[in-house]
């Protein structure tokens, strides 16, 4: 799981200047830097979640057309929220955006088996990722989910994946996924088509949980107003 960190909001008044890039940007080349002309710099600002019962979580993502300082703004935001609220993978419905990008960050110590993911640089941003084969050979494994406080479920996957996306660069990037990285991944599309672990775990998994389920649909609402 990602470090916390403080997130970091713009102040009243604040002055433009020409500014550096972010300590995130500096570790991920594609994420936002002043490319030319003085802007106002805020850093990456965590964002805040949506939870179970809120209607984007079922929105079905828009395909990302442009790569621009807006997408580039919101990987290093949902990247900040990510590492704040501890999580591996974040997708953008739940932060309250129907783009297709997510985001993650699955530390190789994590994996029981590191043959299983190509060497790929942390943390990992996938625009309009699409699964273009997939092993036969399944897997069922307990997983959690942000916008499901404190609810996990053992939920079946393929083994493998192979992925296609665009990065922060534009540029078309391949990779055939398996292990937690590969399972992180499946995760969060299944959030960019509107799939929730809710629609994923078993009816009798769904039964033992319904209390749970409604109690925090009856949250968010409050929540909503």
């Amino acid at each position: 799981m990602g470090h916390p960190l403080a997130s970091r909001r713009p102040r009243a008044g604040q002055r433009t200047r020409r500014c550096p890039p972010s300590p995130a940007a500096r570790n991920f080349p594609g994420l936002p830097r002043c490319a030319s002309g003085p802007v106002p710099y805020i850093g990456p600002v965590k964002l805040a979640l949506r939870y179970y019962g809120d209607p984007v979580l079922k929105t079905p993502a828009r395909t990302v057309r442009k790569v621009d300082e807006r997408i580039r703004q919101l990987a290093a935001d949902m990247i900040e929220t990510m590492r704040a609220e501890g999580g591996i993978g974040l997708a953008a419905q739940q932060v309250g955006v129907t783009d297709s990008i997510c985001v993650i960050e699955v530390p190789p110590a994590m994996e029981e088996a590191p043959t299983a993911r190509p060497d790929l640089p942390m943390p990992l941003v996938l625009l309009n990722p699409r699964v273009i084969a997939e092993s036969a050979e399944t897997e069922t494994a307990e997983e959690g989910c942000l916008s499901f406080r404190d609810i996990r479920a053992p939920i079946c996957r393929p083994r493998e994946v192979t992925v296609r996306w665009l990065g922060l660069d534009g540029a078309e990037q391949e990779a055939r996924l398996g292990g937690l990285l590969g399972r992180c991944v499946q995760h969060e599309m299944d959030h960019l088509a509107g799939v929730l672990i809710s629609d994923r775990m078993s009816a009798v998994k769904r039964i033992a949980l319904a209390g749970r389920l409604k109690r925090l649909q009856r949250e968010t609402a409050a929540l909503l107003g």
